[in-house]
């Protein structure tokens, strides 16, 4: 297996640590006899060797090792060597030159070892090279007639479940071979097979030949769903598995209990794409089953769906939330995980999430050792959906010795409802040690919650702040943003403290300052000269800070005109489209500004909200851009969302929307 280990130079070699001198003991390690030493070694490979995907040179050293491990019957755990080569061969799309590449033809130079150990005696071995060998064989014929003689014969359902994936990708990426492939997994997506690789198959076919899919898609996948898991078999024991603190055995402890049945529902899931309406029935088919473990998958799998695609998903969301009346672990933690990251869609579950609040005060805040305490799940969501019962409870957590940082900032969600609260959080923050490390950390999440309850009684305490963070604190700047935009936003109310904004009218923080002086005072002499200043800058985020300031300022700030027009190309989207709503504001300029905001629109997505409060404020001035705003409400994908799964920023996409209809409406 090892034959010219110690003829490689591998000391002259890299990996993502440094010099490779430690690889030959991690192959040799992945053929240890001891189980927690292979764990160590397969983390190694995938922590150094190929971490996060990329390929060294010491990865292609490794290549031929690993094929020598692959086949060899005494190796314990061939199946996961062999997808660390997968891993490392690509899936095809990565550059075409370079050490990708290279790595490409390494895998595909071996790939006959593949080939021999889809007839492996080890059920998990052939599995694995069913992916493999639809990957990187050469010639796609040979490939199918390979896979559909191991479906004749294969017994191991695990294994047929690997074999129609592998029907799939050669559907997908061999059009010419498709129709034989598609006709296979049309065979195998009916009875006698069972429930479990007909939804392999149907997942299959929905990512390669949709239009084979039956009519009846949604109510056939969750009547296959539950068939499964009425006759589910327990998963073999795995005795000499190690719980070793490695990232492989901490990835091996959050996998799903029923980890293939998740991969078959998120399989169908992400083939039928914005197919939303299918997807959320067939989420609720999931939601209601008897089965907690189907429900507990649906539940992670919403995520994907209520992240991504936008629709109404008031019904699902409801039995997420019937799901926290579990004594489930599992599921109680993948529900509220879920609710947590809706804001205000989580409003269906509120009356579920209230009373999981009033039966577990212990998950108000979730301790930790050696961090600050976070605010536990359950009453964050609710919280976060604006339901006033958070409020009292949110009261107790203030009162107590162990209140998380982070409370703050879900009061924003709950508006005036959190009025009670704010005498509290003025005593939080007048009891913030200024020269803590941590300062800005505790203090900055309750000057956001007191500015947006409007307490202009916390005035004092913010100059107090001001004045009183010590010149050599690594956060005094960001402490001086944040209090100043809270001054800001109280407006004439905070007049005591203009002697100190003026002040700091030649800080670092001098565009915040003139902002909040803009807000307090109105003085436009004062401030002009600063964000004059800044409008020539290069400082980060000063072009777009001054000229967001010079927008709320209006005509007056007419003398800046000039400069914004040198800074309408600035190189970043964000920059020009602060200008170019900085010109329509000050100076009535569409000829300008339309055309920017379209730019910017298109070139990146997190301006779009932004933008779309500009075209509402302009009225009439705005019809040009509307065409921006009615396709953005017509499209069924988040903007926020990039590829993949995951729960994305639904916050800030319902915040799009709500701003793109209010302006369409006042049109």
């Amino acid at each position: 297996m090892f034959t010219g280990i110690d003829e490689v130079d591998w000391a002259s070699m890299r990996h993502a640590y440094g010099s490779a001198k430690d690889v030959p003991g991690l192959l040799k390690g992945l053929a240890s006899a001891d189980p927690a030493e292979r764990e160590i070694a397969l983390d190694g490979m995938y922590g150094a060797v190929h971490h996060q995907g990329d390929v060294y040179d010491s990865t292609l050293a490794c290549v031929p090792f690993l094929f020598a491990l692959a086949a060899r019957e005494e190796v314990q755990e061939r199946a996961e060597i062999v997808e660390l080569l997968v891993s490392i061969g690509g899936d095809g799309e990565l550059p075409e030159d370079g050490p990708y590449a290279m790595a490409r033809t390494a895998v595909r130079s071996g790939a006959e070892v593949f080939e021999r150990l889809t007839g492996d005696a080890d059920a998990a071995v052939r599995g694995a090279a069913a992916g493999a060998v639809v990957r990187f064989l050469d010639e796609p014929a040979p490939v199918l007639g390979l896979l559909r003689e191991r479906i004749r014969v294969e017994r191991d359902d695990r294994v047929l479940l690997a074999l129609a994936e592998g029907l799939g990708f050669l559907a997908r990426h061999h059009p010419g071979h498709a129709a034989e492939a598609v006709r296979l997994l049309e065979a195998q997506s009916a009875p006698p097979f069972g429930p479990g690789l007909r939804l392999a198959a149907l997942g299959q076919l929905a990512g390669c030949a949709p239009d084979r899919l039956p009519a009846d898609l949604v109510p056939t996948v969750v009547a296959l769903l539950r068939e499964r898991s009425a006759h589910r078999p327990v998963a073999p024991g795995e005795p000499d598995r190690p719980d070793t603190d490695t990232l492989v055995g901490r990835l091996r402890r959050l996998r799903p209990s029923d980890e293939e049945g998740a991969q078959l529902l998120r399989t169908l899931h992400t083939a039928l794409g914005d197919r939303v309406g299918d997807r959320i029935a067939l989420l609720n088919g999931q939601l209601t089953s008897p089965d907690p473990t189907d429900r507990c998958n649906a539940v992670w799998m919403s995520m994907g769906l209520i992240g991504e695609w936008r629709g109404d998903h008031t019904r699902p969301v409801a039995l997420i939330g019937t799901q926290l009346s579990t004594e489930d672990g599992r599921l109680l933690a993948a529900a509220t995980s879920v609710l947590e990251g809706l804001f205000e869609l989580a409003a269906p579950a509120a009356d579920d999430l209230a009373a999981l609040v009033t039966r577990r005060p212990d998950l108000w805040v979730q301790p930790f050792e050696r961090s600050p305490s976070w605010l536990g799940g359950p009453l964050k969501a609710l919280a976060r959906c604006g339901d006033p019962r958070a409020v009292p409870v949110l009261g107790e957590v203030l009162a107590g010795s162990d209140v998380p940082d982070e409370l703050g900032r879900v009061v924003r969600h709950l508006g005036q409802a959190a009025a009670p609260l704010a005498p509290a959080l003025r005593e939080r923050l007048a009891n913030v040690p200024l020269d803590a490390s941590d300062a800005y950390d505790r203090a900055g999440p309750l000057l956001m919650a007191l500015r947006e309850l409007d307490d202009r009684e916390s005035v004092p305490l913010v100059l107090r702040l001001l004045l009183g963070t010590p010149e050599d604190h690594r956060s005094r700047d960001a402490l001086a943003v944040e209090g100043l935009r809270t001054l800001g936003a109280f407006g004439a109310a905070a007049y005591e403290a203009i002697p100190v904004v003026r002040g700091l009218l030649e800080s670092e923080s001098a565009v915040a300052a003139a902002a909040s002086l803009w807000a307090v005072e109105g003085d436009a002499e004062l401030v002009l000269p600063v964000l004059l200043r800044a409008l020539e800058g290069e400082g980060p985020g000063q072009l777009w800070a001054a000229a967001d300031v010079l927008a709320r300022m209006g005509p007056v700030a007419g003398p800046a005109v000039d400069g914004l027009r040198r800074r309408v190309g600035a190189s970043h989207p964000w920059e020009r489209k602060s200008v170019a709503c900085a010109l329509w504001r000050i100076a009535g300029d569409t000829e300008l500004a339309l055309p920017v905001l379209r730019d910017a629109w298109a070139r990146n997505a997190d301006t779009r909200v932004p933008i779309a409060e500009c075209v509402a404020a302009m009225g009439p001035d705005g019809v040009a851009l509307h065409d921006l705003l009615r396709t953005e409400l017509a499209a069924p994908r988040r903007h926020t969302a990039p590829e993949g799964y995951g729960m994305h920023d639904v916050f800030t996409d319902e915040r799009l929307l709500d701003v793109c209809r209010e302006a369409l409406r006042d049109a």
